[in-house]
């Protein structure tokens, strides 16, 4: 299976709905408004978004004398990518970069770390992972395997270590290895929990501050908020939680793979104004694949838009 067709696949649910709403005959009445409205809400865009979405595509039909299925369905798929933020850099490549991955438990952080690490190594890129994750055990030798495999030095401490102290001994043995990408994995913290939210931002803190004296010259820190696609509209109170406390440089959403709606990326891309950077499709190093929005309106619709 083609990675295009991996992203349809993981988007299916949403397809279907959006499919059966289409499927009218004659004129376009409104219940089938209603039922797009109620749709896009039930794909997890949330009951704000559905509705501005659902009166931009009336008016655009009534400017345009739209009526036929196709001619709707493509203003709709105009019309959702334009929610989308633009990156205006890409994190990754545009080096020297230290990033660190923050979201609660479970949501893939992890594994998302050791993809990346593994993909920018191939790439020539002098990787570094930190294991600043001191309460998770498997967490630590989840990165020794991805580092071996990649070839890429993994930093750690002991678990129970002062995360934040772990982020300033990674980018000093960064700065001595003349590394140009950091990675950094944090413990998941809960989102509602203010005490544990301080914490992060501690670890934030610290690690700006020592990028800032790199040998090289000061190493950019960007924060990368990672959310399992199946929570649905959870992710945007996460969105909006741990940017408030931190200031999130872009979103990566995990687990695509036929469970999740997918729709709460576009409300936390348009809400918070914040580029998504990657979108997991799979388990393989290969279905982690960097976001395109086009791509990802196309398969939500099934076909190619034009």
């Amino acid at each position: 299976m083609g990675l295009f067709d991996s992203l349809k696949r993981g988007l299916e649910r949403s397809r279907e709905a959006l499919n059966e709403v289409f499927y009218f005959g004659g004129e376009v009445d409104e219940s089938f408004w209603e039922d797009l409205e109620d749709t896009l809400v039930m794909g997890d865009m949330g009951g704000e978004i559905a509705m501005r979405v659902t009166d931009d595509l009336r008016e655009t039909a009534a400017r345009k004398n739209l009526k036929t299925a196709d001619q709707l369905r493509g203003a709709l798929a105009e019309r959702l990518c334009e929610f989308f933020v633009e990156p205006e850099s890409d994190i990754f490549d545009d080096t020297p970069s230290c990033v660190l991955f923050v979201g609660i438990n479970g949501a893939g952080k992890t594994t998302t770390v050791g993809k990346i690490a593994s993909a920018e190594a191939g790439a020539g890129k002098n990787v570094v992972i930190g294991s600043a994750d001191t309460f998770r055990a498997a967490a630590i030798e989840q990165l020794d395997v991805w580092g071996e495999r990649a070839g890429v030095p993994v930093i750690k401490r002991d678990r129970g270590s002062d995360p934040a102290s772990v982020c300033y001994d990674v980018l000093d043995q960064a700065d001595k290895l003349g590394s140009d990408l950091v990675l950094i994995d944090t413990a998941g913290r809960l989102h509602s929990s203010p005490e544990l939210m301080r914490e992060l931002a501690k670890v934030v803190k610290v690690t700006r501050k020592r990028a800032e004296s790199c040998a090289a010259g000061p190493m950019p820190v960007h924060v990368v908020l990672v959310i399992d696609s199946a929570t649905g509209q959870n992710g945007l109170a996460q969105a909006q939680e741990f940017n408030e406390a931190l200031g999130l440089d872009g979103i990566i959403m995990t687990k695509l793979d036929g469970t999740a709606k997918g729709g709460v990326v576009i409300g936390i891309s348009d809400q918070f104004h914040i580029p998504v950077r990657y979108i997991g499709i799979g388990e393989g190093i290969d279905q982690l694949r960097i976001f395109d929005r086009r791509e990802f309106v196309n398969a939500l619709f099934g076909h190619e838009t034009k």
